[in-house]
């Protein structure tokens, strides 16, 4: 007779691991008219980080956000920390625009412009000269250590390092002037928060291109997770269209593969070796994509060498393949609320902040009571106030200012009421306002300071003020 099993092992919890373990990926290059508008944007995106911090304007560095003076120089324009609005409306703008092109052809920014991306782009370059194309990579990962695996190696990392060095060197020299901070590596005399940004922002950038590059995009981007809330229907996402490519299989001399009833997929697993995170896009659209378009380039080379139309991996959406939609009725479905209300949202932030900037007032003043005198008795008996005048100068040329003031009868400044600032400087003024006796009531009586900049009359400030009777 049959025993029965023992319950315990049947109860027996078993593990479920939420967390694949990494699969090395060792990406095969491709060069294709997608690679090419890469290749371009890695090219143009690193020309202006590495190259804008070398160039100059009016003597000075053309892009530099100095944090001791607390100004950001970007070419002719000084900001300063009470411009804070144009940073968050930047900010904005750059949502709006990375909504608007997601929702039109899906994540173009990860593929082509995103930080990550670029660098490990760049890390991939180096690892390909030094290493060789992706099969020499892989055999001399399986090789055993020995003299020539180890200066491989070391050459790679090492050339890696120093970009990631000279990276975090870059990153800096946009907080410290670059001449000053070359001067500093060069008398060893680096700030330790100079010290500190070099090396951590260089180590990340060794550490996520070199070594983490498709577990960023899986694990820690927040934007492979909500991607899917802009995307819809007719959003262009990068497509393998089953239809025409299943079955798959490979193509025998002789035989009429339609006959033998399979598609034009010749299953060769091109499109996996190409991609960078490693997944197959014939499963269907997935979060890991980053739409880089390196498995539509390496199709379409297959495809041209078995004599086959291109497209079976192209730029398409969900409607397009389940409607057959051509070209141009997939371009006709572009314009769609969603786009129309991005797009207009993006145009008015965009109108509005250039506006504004364009009519910024190159002048800022704030005036400050003088709190342990509120009012004072002059001589002649005219009551008198001290107010300090704190007068931004934001143009890079000195401006003489005048300094009127009105709303009591017979209000005056004793003294000069002639101030002369410095090209973007803040400077402080003490001034004395005295007014006849009976020209208020007692307390707190409103006042106009009006500040305008004599070679220039457009440039002027009016800021209210209270006088204080005794």
């Amino acid at each position: 007779m049959n025993q029965p099993a023992d319950k315990t092992e049947e109860m027996k919890p078993t593990g479920v691991s939420f967390y694949e373990k990494r699969k090395k990926i060792f990406a095969k290059g491709v060069r294709g008219y997608f690679d090419n508008w890469r290749v371009a944007l890695v090219l143009l995106t690193q020309v202006i980080f590495y190259g804008g911090l070398w160039l100059e304007w009016n003597g000075r560095q053309a892009l530099l956000l100095h944090l001791v003076e607390r100004k950001f120089y970007i070419f002719g324009v000084v900001f300063w920390p009470q411009d804070v609005i144009y940073l968050a409306t930047l900010l904005i703008v750059s949502a709006y625009a990375l909504f608007l092109v997601t929702a039109i052809a899906g994540r173009l920014f990860c593929g082509y412009a995103c930080p990550q991306t670029v660098y490990t782009q760049m890390f991939m370059w180096i690892e390909n000269w030094v290493e060789g194309e992706r099969n020499q990579r892989i055999k001399l990962d399986k090789e055993p250590m020995s003299a020539r695996k180890l200066r491989i190696r070391a050459t790679k990392h090492g050339l890696w390092l120093l970009l990631s060095l000279w990276t975090g060197f870059t990153l800096v020299g946009y907080f410290t002037p670059v001449s000053e901070l070359i001067e500093n590596v060069r008398t060893n005399n680096l700030g330790s928060w100079e010290i500190f940004w070099i090396f951590f922002y260089g180590g990340f950038t060794y550490l996520m291109a070199g070594f983490m590059r498709e577990q960023v995009c899986k694990y820690m981007c927040p934007y492979a997770r909500f991607q899917s809330v802009m995307f819809d229907p007719d959003t262009l996402i990068i497509t393998y269209d089953p239809e025409r490519g299943e079955q798959r299989g490979a193509r025998k001399k002789g035989v009429d593969a339609k006959a033998a009833g399979l598609g034009d997929c010749i299953d060769c697993g091109l499109c996996v070796q190409v991609c960078p995170t490693g997944i197959d896009i014939r499963n269907g659209l997935q979060y890991e994509c980053i739409g880089c378009a390196a498995c539509i380039d390496v199709c379409d080379q297959v495809m041209d060498k078995v004599n086959l139309p291109r497209g079976l991996i192209r730029y398409s959406t969900e409607n397009a393949l389940a409607r057959h939609l051509t070209r141009k009725e997939i371009l006709a479905h572009i314009v769609r609320p969603r786009i129309l209300l991005y797009t207009a949202i993006l145009v008015l932030i965009t109108g509005l902040a250039t506006w504004f900037l364009a009519h910024r007032i190159p002048l800022k003043v704030d005036i400050i009571r003088d709190r342990s005198t509120l009012a004072r008795e002059a001589d002649d008996g005219s009551i008198e106030n001290v107010f300090t005048l704190q007068i931004m100068n934001t143009e890079e040329q000195p401006h003489r200012y005048k300094v009127v003031v009105d709303g009591l009868d017979g209000i005056k400044i004793t003294g000069t009421g002639d101030v002369e600032v410095p090209a973007a400087t803040l400077q402080s003024f003490m001034t004395v306002i005295s007014v006849p006796p009976e020209a208020g009531q007692k307390g707190a009586n409103p006042i106009h300071f009006e500040i305008v900049a004599q070679e220039n009359p457009d440039i002027k400030v009016r800021e209210k003020a209270s006088f204080m009777m005794p």
